[in-house]
């Protein structure tokens, strides 16, 4: 007996009074009948809790993982294939991988049959699907004669000569020393056999590394001469950075000797332009293993981003180790059929999935200090907290009633601020947490938690009532039993789940700021002022307008606007652009010109700390869709970050941008 099948999902958005339409169509291509079997598959796009299935059953929804079946009795014949239509997600397909990436039948005995998936076909799109990075070709004459990406405060250089095979570093003191040893791993690794760091012997160009005191914690400035380069910089931070401007103009110089020069004589002197340059990545969504991490974080430092923004946990997953809970890892970093987290987002019925271990942790934060990056890590709470309730389903009230879900589908999701278990949970996650990470900041996310939480539990209704009084209290209970979300995450504010929420953040708060560590948050830390500004910042993602009001209001602001700043959303409208869109897309043109600082007021920027990229993981199964949306985007935010916006220029960064490395080497064929 051969077991063979096929799966081909379809979309039709809804036209003509047809209503929108999600095919299923899976195909026999064995040699036997089957029957009483179960389709499981998963992808961004979910299965509406409301939706109708035509010609089968829905038996499981949880966000994005759904279970169906064929109807009662109904026998695949072999050659034939079963056609199901679900009427009904909670978004529109936008883009190619919207849809289902991988998917397995449940045999009558039980037995898994994973199904090859192929990206779902949309009615009247037939162009080829784009992955990998765009390339941008290097032009026979630049705008500029250096290749240097971002673009520095002042190029003052003169001459131009061969560029020499590599550099000879000198370093003169401790902080030089490890500059030049992190610069020197960094190329190795990065760009193996070229040799940018090489003996005199080898012909290796002389490069001294000097302390000049004075000079703003992360500037640098960079003389040359004819057969020789020294680098100046009060922190080993600034020399490094030093040092990388000097290998981006040896590597073009020496790659594209007819557009770009080395020169012979002349200073460059630089400074970023803010003092946060930060990118962050979901690691729950999709597992990225310890290489991958200190890959990105290698990237960001030849990008001049100085901020690592680790999201570790997620309603998907928990990917990091604690040891007062080894469950948290057991049980919520691994997915597939049957277990506590099922197949979701690509992840397969089998186990897959990972964590970081405390060692890796340590490997990887070292590795970015010495690359001049920061790393601050994220647990998401009290929302976005699935996998960490399926670990310790202890932490629910035990009295909670009723069902309300997040935006992403997922039931029961938050952590209640009324259960006082959470907060010796919380508390003893901070100390691990803080003891791995030197940086000294604690991000909490606090962001989407939904309008209907805690509706059911007693303890969140008593709370409520003690913090807003008994109409407060009514106000809840008519939530109990409510999906909400109908529109994008729920709007909170002045809500009894927002009253609820700030206590909740403004008590976790306390407990890091004890420790002497900042708190970090997405704008929504921000509900009930539950923050100390002083020992806080947010990030505003769900406009652009949001960051000016929250600095006007003296809340230290990171921007991150979706619109612009999310790098899982496409480059285009087009069906075949991977990514997400629910808040639009943004090409590479006008991920570079959005400009932080517009709205902003004098006041306000003084509470501007900086921009950051998110990489959110959603779509990234595909390793040649996570090349397409993060470059050249990631490059084109560190540039707003470091360089000011009247020396920002669209036309010098596309001609030097295909210079730069990429993550994982696809790049596009269209």
């Amino acid at each position: 007996m051969t077991i063979s099948l096929s799966l081909v999902t379809t979309w039709s958005p809804a036209k003509d009074g047809e209503p929108m339409g999600y095919g299923l169509e899976l195909t026999n291509n064995g040699d036997e009948p089957i029957r009483d079997f179960q389709l499981g598959f998963s992808g961004p796009a979910r299965i509406d809790p409301t939706a109708t299935l035509e010609n089968g059953i829905l038996l499981r929804r949880l966000s994005n993982h759904t279970l169906i079946a064929p109807p009662q009795g109904f026998v695949l014949e072999p050659g034939e294939k079963w056609t199901a239509i679900a009427r009904g997600l909670s978004y529109g397909l936008r883009h190619w991988s919207d849809g289902a990436n991988s998917a397995y039948v449940v045999l009558s005995d039980g037995t898994i049959v994973t199904l090859a998936t192929t990206p779902t076909q949309a009615k009247g799109h037939n162009s080829p699907l784009l992955k990998g990075a765009a390339k941008f070709p290097i032009p026979p004459k630049a705008p500029v004669p250096l290749s240097i990406i971002p673009w520095p405060q002042s190029v003052a250089t003169t001459g131009a000569r061969t560029a020499p095979p590599g550099f000879d570093l000198q370093p003169q003191g401790e902080g030089a020393g490890r500059a030049a040893a992190a610069f020197a791993g960094l190329v190795d690794d990065l760009f193996p056999v070229e040799g940018i760091v090489r003996p005199l012997s080898e012909a290796g160009m002389p490069v001294s590394i000097v302390h000049k005191p004075g000079l703003a914690a992360e500037a640098y400035e960079i003389g040359f001469t004819a057969d020789s380069a020294t680098v100046h910089a009060t922190t080993r931070q600034g020399m490094f950075y030093g040092l990388v401007t000097l290998g981006q103009i040896l590597r073009g110089a020496r790659q594209h000797p007819q557009t770009f020069v080395f020169p012979t004589g002349g200073t460059i002197t630089d400074a970023p332009g803010f003092g946060y340059r930060g990118c962050h990545l979901d690691v729950a969504r999709q597992f990225y293993s310890t290489a991958e991490v200190s890959r990105l974080i290698k990237l960001l430092a030849w990008n001049k981003l100085n901020k690592f923004h680790w999201h570790l946990s997620e309603d998907e997953a928990w990917r990091l180790e604690i040891s007062a809970y080894p469950q948290l890892t057991e049980i919520g970093a691994w997915r597939g059929h049957g277990k506590a987290l099922p197949p979701l987002l690509g992840s397969g019925p089998y186990p897959t999935g990972g964590y970081y271990s405390k060692n890796a942790v340590r490997q990887i934060v070292a590795l970015a200090d010495s690359l001049a990056v920061s790393v601050i890590p994220e647990i998401d709470i009290p929302g976005h907290s699935y996998a960490l309730l399926q670990a310790l389903p202890e932490l629910r009230d035990p009295n909670e009633t009723g069902e309300y879900q997040s935006v992403q589908g997922f039931p029961n999701n938050s952590l209640n601020p009324a259960h006082e278990p959470v907060y010796r949970f919380m508390e003893t996650v901070i100390d691990e947490v803080l003891e791995l990470f030197p940086a000294g900041i604690f991000h909490v996310g606090a962001d989407e938690v939904p309008l209907a939480a805690w509706s059911g539990s007693p303890l969140a209704l008593d709370m409520i009532e003690k913090l807003g009084g008994p109409e407060m209290r009514r106000k809840h209970e008519a939530q109990f039993n409510q999906l909400g979300n109908h529109h994008g995450a729920d709007e909170i504010e002045g809500s009894p789940t927002a009253l609820l929420q700030a206590h909740f953040i403004r008590r976790v708060h306390d407990y890091i700021s004890s420790k002497g560590a900042i708190t970090g948050g997405w704008e929504e830390a921000a509900h009930g002022d539950a923050v100390d500004k002083g020992k806080s910042f947010v990030i505003g993602w769900r406009n652009v307008e949001v960051n000016a009001e929250l600095a006007e209001r003296g809340y230290n602001i990171v921007v991150s606007p979706g619109q612009r700043y999310y790098l899982d959303m496409a480059n285009g409208v087009a069906w075949a652009e991977p990514g997400a869109g629910w808040a639009g897309w943004s090409g590479p043109q006008e991920t570079y010109e959005f400009e932080a600082r517009a709205g902003f007021s004098e006041h306000a920027l003084t509470h501007l700390l900086g921009i950051q990229a998110c990489i959110w993981s959603e779509s990234m199964t595909d390793r040649a869709i996570f090349d397409r949306l993060v470059f050249p985007r990631l490059s084109a935010i560190a540039e707003s970050g470091w360089t000011l916006p009247e020396r920002k220029s669209w036309d010098r960064f596309k001609a030097l941008v295909g210079t730069m490395p990429i993550m994982y080497g696809h790049w596009s064929e269209h």
